[in-house]
């Protein structure tokens, strides 16, 4: 691979995160400092990552795979979403803010996929060098959050003052950059296939690979995988807001410890996947998540506040024990003729399902305790944070009583 293309590459994939990781991550905070909307508000707001991500697999496989080079309509989704961006910086209130997110979501989940295809196309030996690249999306997403925070946005004072509205113009300069940069892109054309080898629609968004759930093994860890979902949205509603009210300096950038750990733990996967299995991998993977949120729950920004990193630190083993090792196993379940839809059916599952009803659990729980907040904001997200805690343990007890230890090929890392 030239160093022409691995430095596009490379710089797409930084982009592609960095814009996401700009506004996505003090989100919450946003709503509830500058358009003081209700908890079930910002459910509403949240749930357009999920809906996104269910429309996702109609837009790219029914339409990108098959008509348009995949980096012409990564640019004009990007160009689109630049001037989306540029609408939600100018929104007053709720209402005016959601049909733009929503529409901006379901436009930018595609992406994500076609950066993938856009980059596969191009590497001689994927399993080697695609790291390399993908790497720089967490770089992106890291630069992004340090960013918001060395500019103050997302202090008290800069979130009580409205500044967090420039997250998304930085996201929209970001977007614009990345909508044109993608035209200079390798070329990427559709795969051509014969009538015989299209896919059908059900192929497309993963149902064809439904028939994996007829072994025990892998439904029990199908439903564990949208379950454990609820207690993750917890964490991508909550976590800035959390962060700021109770007072942590610099919250947004020591989030993105969570993005060095995720880094880490993925090179040590192969090592640990080998050493623990599959289902200690993933036990330990929903461990971690109660252990987090319990940080969360009984730290503080002052003499505790090393339980707040520590529970930040951990996005590495909650992320990548658990979906990563999914993915995996996912893999060595699915015969060679389902290997794509099995992945888009977990993803349509994990990220599609299990999200969206974790962002109404969450905006639920949130507006349960509400009267919490005005007397006492630490108590408030105790509250918050023992309910996801209580999810994920009752997950990890089920799992690990109905799940029947298996060997696992380790093919995908």
């Amino acid at each position: 691979m030239s160093t022409s293309i691995r430095f596009k590459l490379s710089f797409m994939m930084f982009l592609e995160f960095f814009i996401w990781g700009a506004w996505f991550v003090t989100l919450g905070t946003f709503l509830i400092q500058n358009l003081k909307a209700s908890q079930f508000e910002i459910a509403n707001v949240f749930s357009t990552q999920s809906l996104g991500a269910i429309i996702a697999p109609f837009i790219i496989g029914m339409i990108a795979d098959r008509y348009f080079n995949a980096e012409r309509i990564l640019g004009i989704l990007h160009l689109i979403g630049a001037f989306l961006m540029f609408q939600m910086y100018n929104s007053s209130d709720v209402a005016v803010f959601y049909p733009y997110v929503l529409t901006y979501m379901i436009l930018y989940m595609p992406t994500l996929s076609l950066v993938n295809s856009v980059s596969f196309r191009q590497l001689t030996n994927p399993e080697k060098q695609f790291s390399s690249i993908r790497v720089f999306g967490t770089i992106g997403w890291i630069v992004a959050g340090l960013t918001i925070s060395t500019l103050g946005w997302d202090s008290a004072e800069g979130a009580a003052e409205g500044a967090l509205r420039n997250t998304f113009l930085m996201a929209s300069i970001a977007s614009l950059v990345l909508g044109l940069f993608s035209f200079v892109l390798p070329k990427t054309p559709p795969v051509k296939v014969t009538s015989d080898e299209k896919p059908s629609f059900a192929s497309v968004i993963g149902l064809d690979a439904i028939t994996l759930l007829k072994d025990r093994n892998y439904l029990v860890f199908f439903i564990s995988s949208i379950l454990i979902c609820i207690p993750l949205a917890f964490y991508y509603q909550n976590a800035n807001p959390f962060l700021v009210e109770i007072g942590l300096t610099n919250a947004t950038g020591k989030m993105a410890i969570g993005q060095v750990s995720e880094a880490v733990f993925l090179l040590l996967l192969p090592v640990l996947f080998v050493r623990f299995g599959f289902k200690k991998t993933i036990i330990i993977g929903m461990l971690a998540w109660v252990v987090r949120y319990l940080l969360f729950a009984y730290g503080n920004a002052g003499d505790l506040s090393f339980m707040l990193i520590i529970g930040i630190a951990l996005h590495g083993i909650c992320y990548d024990f658990f979906f990563v090792s999914g993915q995996i196993y996912t893999d060595s379940k699915a015969g060679v003729k389902y290997k794509s839809a099995a992945q888009g059916l977990i993803t349509l599952a994990t990220y599609g399902v299990g999200q969206l009803i974790g962002f109404w659990v969450a905006g639920f729980i949130g507006e349960k305790y509400q009267g919490l907040k005005a007397t006492d904001v630490s108590a408030f997200w105790q509250q918050t944070w023992i309910v996801p805690a209580g999810i994920a343990l009752v997950v990890m007890i089920i799992f690990m009583i109905l799940f029947k230890n298996e060997k696992v090929e380790n093919k995908t890392i």
